[in-house]
């Protein structure tokens, strides 16, 4: 069968026109047969959303990087519950294709269950697997279910499923399209032999949260049967066409209140794969008109070597993950909300690559995409009703890492830790400051696992968990703050740990409205580390992660390199690595902040008094706990006046500008300078 065109991908995702049945069904509804129905879905995507995480096995299940999705027989879009939106809005292509390529050869009959991981026929990664089961009553296709989880394992060359050394899908490890892997309500005994080849580094894992989706969309099926049993096959299949209508109006109707316009925001990453360099990861103009939207990526890097590519659905998730949690936050999850969204994404570009192409670390080139969404809705909402949702970049740092081998308990596993990336830091709002180690950007609603949980599942000490200060973007309104551990090898001879991160020299996600971006995050590991031994020995330790940094009183060989790190080796009792997680980006002119508010920070250890006095220009007295105020106005007042001091006519700032050019060498995968178009073709075997 063919694999589908980008063109066609983007066109799947929108929502196919109702047909006759579905039109004479939303007739048949009697009022408030809508409102309950819908709150009816709602109730039975947040109970399979429970039972999937309860029966996951990976760290990322358990902590909520899932999602439970109901879909039209046509294979639209209906209603989620999250976990992730990432997987939601491009979960049609997959159902779609399946109706188009295999309704005939093998068929689609109740009690199917089928599976999917390969981006290219609609995924995000191929770390991201999903089960989909279609819904039959009385003998009538009526819906689909689908649930998805991103699981740490894919038989790739490195552990962890996302490899920062693949230069091809050939090295990517398990990359399906959708297959029927369960028949009669059952899974194949074959296909549990494939999943488990894939899955040899983790096979309990594997095996388990195959199990967990299949289990979860289930639940949904069977929920929305006992629903059709009660109410009719006629009262679904209207209740999902009403909910595509209802939810498509509200959109429309929203993005009509907005004015039109043009808003840009270029955003740049430090490395891709295990090459460190300047990219431009997403080069996005916002335009808007009456009530749609075109979102245009022209001007974006070229593709290149790496695993740090993402085909357009992804792109297309990773723009969901913003607006659902803070543009259309109170409509439904569905294809209908994003109707009225155009994707202009140039082929050959990172967002939009050969098919050869790696891309298992799409989450991670799509920093860019999500961090610079922000930065546009924010723009173009400013000057609206909706003001208060103009706010600043979440971290979007997405740090992974990764570690793998035996357990204390002689168990093979490879897990990405969900800790640090869970505990990311929210951007400055308009009216208050970000939400200290919200969460996960990918992941809105993932929760941070517990520390003695993870200890007793991985060969880990983990001596210190607390918030890294000043890693926010300062502002008006600063960005929350990130968090900090440190992991030590631990009950294990060896275990073997990787990295995946690009921000450790330039930061992707930018302040807003004056605003300043996070800080960078340095890769910081120590062998032959002595802290065990002191900690055995009841040696008094100063635990706050400044201090150690500071003082380095942990004797050993410090490693300091770039945050991202291919896999290695650490022996027991080694550091393997300081688990930062970045801060959110701050929102307006530090010297409009609080002074109090800035004091407060310095008393919580938010921030530090260097900052408190550089950045804010606030001069506070830690012995008396207070904000000198005459001193602050001061400081801030001369601080105006360097700025204006600094400042230059456009013109003039514009010519200077346009002469400089980063070093070449660091130029290898951005494309022409400065416009980052293709300046040699990609060859890939």
């Amino acid at each position: 069968m063919p694999i589908p065109t980008p063109e066609e991908k983007l066109r799947m995702i929108k929502m196919e026109p109702a047909t006759p049945e579905e039109i004479a069904a939303m007739e048949k509804l009697s009022p408030g047969d809508y409102e309950i129905g819908f709150q009816r879905t709602n109730d039975i995507v947040d109970e399979a959303l429970e039972v999937f995480q309860r029966s996951s096995r990976s760290n990322m299940g358990i902590s909520g990087d899932v999602m439970l999705a109901i879909f039209t027989a046509n294979g639209d879009l209906v209603n989620s519950a999250a976990g992730t939106y990432l997987h939601a809005i491009i979960q049609p292509i997959i159902i779609k294709y399946i109706l188009k390529h295999y309704s005939k050869n093998p068929g689609i009959k109740d009690g199917d269950i089928w599976f999917a991981n390969d981006p290219l026929y609609g995924g995000i990664h191929n770390p991201d697997m999903v089960c989909i089961i279609p819904v039959f009553h009385n003998g009538k296709l009526i819906a689909w279910t689908g649930a998805a989880s991103h699981l740490t394992e894919t038989g790739a060359i490195e552990p962890g499923g996302m490899p920062v050394s693949a230069r091809s899908r050939f090295e990517e490890g398990l990359g399906l399209p959708p297959v029927k892997i369960g028949e009669n309500h059952e899974l194949r005994e074959d296909w549990m032999e494939v999943f488990m080849t894939y899955g040899i580094r983790a096979p309990q894992m594997m095996i388990t949260d195959l199990k967990a989706r299949a289990t979860a969309a289930d639940r949904v099926r069977t929920r929305l049967l006992e629903l059709a049993d009660r109410e009719g096959t006629d009262f679904v299949i209207g209740l999902l066409r009403k909910m595509l209508e209802v939810a498509r109006e509200g959109a429309r109707k929203r993005l009509s209140s907005w004015p039109d316009g043009k808003f840009r925001c270029m955003t740049f990453a430090d490395s891709v794969g295990v090459q460190r360099g300047l990219v431009r990861n997403a080069a996005l103009t916002l335009e808007k008109k009456g009530d749609k939207i075109i979102y245009d990526f022209t001007g974006t890097s070229p593709e290149n070597h790496s695993s740090y590519h993402a085909h357009v659905q992804s792109v297309v998730g990773h723009v969901a993950n913003y607006i659902y949690s803070y543009v259309f936050y109170d409509l439904p999850i569905s294809s209908a909300t994003f109707d009225p969204i155009e994707f202009r994404i140039p082929q050959g570009t990172l967002l939009n690559p050969d098919p050869k192409a790696a891309s298992s670390n799409a989450v991670m080139i799509c920093t860019g995409v999500m961090s610079a969404s922000a930065n546009v809705w924010a723009k173009m909402m400013f000057c609206t009703q909706d003001w208060e949702k103009a706010v600043a970049s979440s971290s979007n740092a997405g740090n992974a890492m990764v570690i793998a081998g035996l357990s204390q308990w002689g168990l093979p596993f490879s897990d990405m830790i969900a800790y640090s990336i869970n505990t990311e830091g929210q951007g400055g709002r308009p009216t208050m400051k970000g939400m200290n180690a919200f969460g996960f950007p990918w992941c809105p609603f993932g929760r941070a696992p517990n520390v003695e949980l993870m200890e007793n599942e991985f060969p880990l000490l983990i001596p210190l968990s607390q918030h890294w200060k000043d890693s926010c973007g300062h502002g008006k309104h600063r960005g929350g703050v990130g968090t900090a551990q440190i992991w030590v090898a631990h009950q294990a001879p060896q275990v073997f740990f990787m990295a995946i991160a690009d921000n450790s020299k330039v930061q992707t996600p930018q302040g807003l409205f004056g605003g300043y971006a996070p800080c960078t995050v340095p890769g910081i590991g120590i062998r032959n580390a002595d802290l065990l031994k002191k900690l055995q020995e009841g040696t008094e330790c100063d635990l706050d992660v400044t201090k150690v940094l500071t003082e380095r009183w942990i004797e050993g060989q410090w490693e300091v390199e770039f945050f991202g790190r291919s896999v290695r080796a650490y022996n027991e009792g080694d550091v393997m690595a300081f688990g930062f997680s970045a801060g959110g980006a701050g929102y307006g002119d530090p010297l409009e902040a609080d002074p109090d508010s800035v004091g407060e920070d310095v008393i919580n250890q938010i921030i530090s008094n260097e900052a408190a006095r550089d950045i804010y220009k606030v001069v506070f007295d830690e012995k008396t706990q207070k904000v000198n105020y005459e001193e602050t106005e001061r400081l801030r007042e001369a601080e105006r006046e360097a700025r204006k001091a600094r400042g230059k006519p456009y013109a003039e700032f514009v010519k200077e500008w346009e002469r400089l050019k980063p070093n070449p060498e660091i130029l290898h995968a951005y494309g022409s300078w400065p416009n980052a178009e293709p300046v040699a073709p990609i060859m890939r075997m």
